[in-house]
């Protein structure tokens, strides 16, 4: 076999292994972008941990077919980047925010989320979801709300009986 041959295998490889690595994959269509904003979509990708690459169609539907995943086959044309994420959200959020800032010179092909199938539509829609970190951020504030008010509750109950005794 040619060396090609091998080099192409191993990238097959180091895809499949980003794939499932990852907890979601986005494709894009980049096309139409000027450097600059293509320079800032990936220092946006870079601050969220994601990673960012410009692959061959053929390669990635390859490793996605010794995945057993074949939905991909049809949006595996054209100019295609691919965002590799270590969560659900963040390179949806990122590639859907670019879309709007550059006026839709890109577009979000599909998504692999969690081992399942997403179209564009899916993929917008997730974007809207906060990331986790904030989801976190507003659970501990709901319930430190819920403690202060218990706090606060019992401080008067407390208060009441030194009263009346």
């Amino acid at each position: 076999m040619s060396a090609n041959v091998e080099a192409k295998k191993q990238i097959v490889e180091d895809i499949k292994a980003k794939i499932t690595a990852s907890k979601s994959v986005v494709l894009i269509d980049y096309k139409g972008l000027t450097v600059a904003e293509d320079t800032e979509f990936r220092c946006n990708m870079r601050k969220e941990n994601v990673e960012y690459k410009v692959l061959k169609n053929t390669l990635l539907r390859r490793a996605f077919n010794e995945l057993d995943v074949t939905a991909f086959d049809n949006d595996l044309n054209g100019p295609t980047a691919v965002a590799f994420c270590k969560d659900e959200t963040s390179g949806a959020r990122i590639a859907v925010e670019m879309c709007k800032n550059t006026n839709d010179k890109i577009a979000v092909k599909s998504a692999y989320v969690d081992g399942a199938y997403q179209d564009a539509k899916a993929v917008k829609a997730l974007a809207s979801i906060p990331s986790r970190e904030v989801l976190v951020a507003k659970l501990a504030g709901a319930l430190s709300g819920i403690v202060r008010g218990l706090a606060v509750a019992l401080n008067a109950v407390a208060e009441k009986k030194e009263q009346n005794a």
